[in-house]
């Protein structure tokens, strides 16, 4: 089976080269998507000698995870491994994804609520609020549904369709995956926080954003 791993990077130059370093022994390629970023993010993936894809300006999570899908079905990948380039995922559980694809699952998401450990309260706080909204808007509930985490299949790859451009997209992965009634099952995951990761996630209003949009999208279907 062909693993690639995707990792969508915007500025994240004082920390790609170590995730890339950790995510080459567990798989047999690597797209980075450079989305937009102003520093030596491309730089530092094109030497570590992995596929890059550009965007010109920054586009955001889900626009940089729809156009790594794309590369990656150009490449024949028989699965996909999706990573934060900001160091919080470990690289070493990526065998767990493979398992559980090879054992017939479509979609596999990391799950840091599972076990809870590392994980600061707000967070796991933020994160059931993300997983209600999910739940109550697209009808599909998971422990962890804002994971960066995650596995796709070939089959998958074939049927998700990512219309969202920015953090919706984690929701909307997971919407998508019910709509088309693919087997989604759950790992767990560790949580690894630094404060460089720390300061990579959502602001309250970037969460209220992210969930107007996903009404929005929720109203339009």
């Amino acid at each position: 089976m062909k693993v690639l791993a995707l990792i969508p990077a915007y500025n994240e130059e004082q920390t790609l080269g170590e995730v890339l370093k950790h995510t080459a022994p567990h798989v047999d390629a690597i797209i980075v998507v450079n989305d937009g970023s102003s520093d030596r993010t491309a730089l530092i993936a094109q030497t570590h000698g992995v596929h890059v894809v550009s965007h010109v300006i920054n586009r955001g999570l889900g626009a940089a995870i729809g156009t790594g899908f794309a590369a990656a079905k150009k490449l024949n990948a028989d699965m996909v491994v999706t990573l934060d380039a900001d160091g919080q995922h470990d690289a070493a559980e990526i065998p767990k994804f493979v398992e559980a694809i090879e054992g017939g699952a479509d979609v596999v998401i990391g799950s840091r609520m599972l076990t809870r450990t590392g994980m600061p309260w707000y967070r796991q706080v933020a994160n059931l609020l993300g997983n209600l909204v999910t739940f109550f808007l697209f009808g599909a509930w998971v422990t962890d549904s804002q994971s960066g985490f995650r596995a796709f299949n070939a089959h998958a790859l074939s049927k998700i369709e990512i219309k969202t451009n920015r953090m919706e997209v984690s929701s909307e992965l997971i919407a998508e995956s019910r709509r088309n009634q693919l087997n989604l099952v759950e790992v767990s995951i560790k949580a690894i926080y630094t404060d460089y990761s720390l300061s990579k996630g959502q602001s309250f209003f970037v969460g209220i954003k992210t969930l107007l949009k996903l009404v929005l999208k929720r109203i339009s279907e």
